[in-house]
């Protein structure tokens, strides 16, 4: 049985929920450091859906965070990527949903880690980018994205990295007005809560973007501790567009990545998770970073999710759960 900071849930399988305020000391005692499965992360996420945040330990080295959401009882994995690793049982999983009321998992597995599938349906994903952080970046990126960052410095746009920043306002308003001109669900206009907890409780660095005059031009937001970099969110302002200003941001973000001990800055997929033209951008600035990615999807509780849905039928490569569809 598990002791001290797990409350055992189940004996014979060993699986528990790691007390508040303890989840990064046994994450780091077990090696897994990235910056998706930190309780600050997690709870900045479990905000941004209503749900609570979770972390499941087997009483080895296998950790699962996740965020449970009420009205159905459901498992989704925090804003980003996620997923069990280090060897989680699915019969202890499995006993866990049952003690819970789950009725189903969603999860977005972390690409850059070893995830178990506990037996979850895996749906490809368009793949996500990494960006290996030795030896000359510029050199190695795409022409393209070369001449426009040469472009954005020769027309005198600049750059700065501020880690551990005191403030996120003025990219909050930059974000925030990208998302409304380019029609952007509303659950990407986060809200206080969100943007506060990232800057009380994620490591983070801002790279800004500014023209001659000091006008900010784009910014972008990475996070996390050596030896894996995240670009989180980023925008730029619609003078900005065309002007080389988001590729200089990222470059520099980058170059700063490489100078502070980072091994790689992860620039993640497509809208969705799609391949489209924003991985396609973001391979540009790595052209043999593309790493696989998927989902993982699973019913366990078949009668819940007849009555929710109406049906026996799964439709796994569609909406999943198909009772949460936005129509």
């Amino acid at each position: 049985m598990c002791s001290g900071p797990f409350r055992t849930i189940d004996a014979v399988t060993a699986i528990a929920e790691v007390e508040p305020g303890r989840w990064d000391a046994l994450l780091d005692r077990i090696g897994v450091t990235d910056v998706y499965f930190s309780e600050g992360f997690v709870r900045a996420s479990a905000a941004l859906v209503d749900a609570e945040p979770v972390l499941l330990h087997d009483g080895g080295d296998g950790v699962f965070v996740v965020l449970l959401r009420d009205d159905p009882t459901d498992v989704v994995t925090p804003y980003g990527y996620g997923g069990p690793v280090g060897g989680i049982a699915r019969a202890g999983y499995e006993d866990w949903c049952a003690r819970r009321g789950v009725v189903t998992s969603f999860v977005v597995f972390h690409p850059l880690l070893r995830t178990d599938d506990l037996g979850f349906r895996r749906v490809p994903l368009g793949g996500t980018v990494a960006w290996s952080l030795s030896g000359d970046l510029r050199a190695g990126m795409h022409r393209h994205h070369r001449r426009l960052v040469r472009r954005a410095e020769r027309e005198g746009l600049a750059a700065a990295a501020t880690p551990a920043p005191d403030n996120l306002d003025e990219f909050v308003t930059l974000y925030s007005d990208a998302m409304r001109r380019l029609g952007a669900s509303p659950f990407y206009l986060f809200g206080p809560p969100y943007w506060e907890a990232l800057l009380r409780d994620v490591p983070l660095v801002r790279v800004d973007v500014r023209d001659g005059g000091g006008a900010l031009a784009a910014s972008v937001l990475g996070m996390g501790r050596p030896p894996w970099l995240h670009y989180h969110l980023g925008a730029s302002t619609a003078d900005g567009l065309g002007t080389g200003a988001s590729h200089l941001a990222l470059c520099t973000l980058a170059e700063w990545g490489q100078a502070n001990g980072y091994a790689l800055l992860h620039l993640g997929g497509g809208v969705g998770g799609r391949a489209d033209s924003l991985l396609e951008y973001k391979l540009r600035f790595a052209p043999d970073g593309l790493r696989p990615s998927a989902t993982g999807r699973a019913v366990h509780d078949m009668a819940a999710y007849t009555r929710l849905t109406g049906s026996d039928r799964v439709d796994w490569e569609g909406f999943f759960p198909a009772y949460r569809a936005p129509y």
